[in-house]
């Protein structure tokens, strides 16, 4: 599967087990696969991809969205916006990084995938890679822990790469 930035895949069972965060939205088959995840590429790390969870708990998140404006006098880790024509919240908050081998499938609505706005996904990549910056400098802001989980997927992509060099 080719992976493309800006659509919306799912998850094997297995990354979650593998990762052991309890922090990290596990999937739930109620008859449609959730959640999906928003995919865009590492800027420095070859191979590496981050996953944002969405929601449709619009009013929930609007109501965390303005008490943390209060505090901060910004918001950075929650975005509002169309995804296929109905509004959801990026959880930007609980972005966490994956390989390609963990993607099960990608998300697909009357046969076509699924994408946001061109400006949607500048204000989406623009956040993350800021929260990304400040998580990388020790702060606390994303629930997931990805720094540990980066390690262990690099690792695996330059066990990968070790691999394919020696055939």
């Amino acid at each position: 599967m080719k992976v493309e930035e800006g659509k919306f895949y799912f998850l094997k069972d297995y990354f979650f087990e593998k990762m052991k965060d309890s922090n990290l939205s596990k999937n739930k088959d109620n008859g449609n696969k959730r959640p999906c995840y928003y995919c865009f590429r590492d800027k420095k790390k070859e191979g590496l991809l981050w996953f944002i969870p969405i929601s449709s708990k619009v009013d929930k998140y609007q109501k965390i969205y303005k008490e943390k404006l209060k505090k901060y006098k910004q918001v950075d880790t929650l975005v509002f916006g169309k995804v296929g024509g109905e509004e959801r919240v990026f959880l930007i908050q609980n972005m966490f990084p994956t390989i390609e081998k963990y993607i099960e499938e990608v998300y697909v609505r009357k046969s076509d995938k699924v994408t946001v706005t061109n400006k949607l996904e500048r204000e989406i990549k623009e956040k993350a890679n800021l929260v990304l910056e400040i998580a990388k400098k020790g702060k606390k802001v994303v629930f997931p822990d990805i720094i540990k989980m980066s390690e262990i997927l690099l690792e695996e992509i330059e066990i990968k790469s070790f691999t394919n060099n020696i055939t």
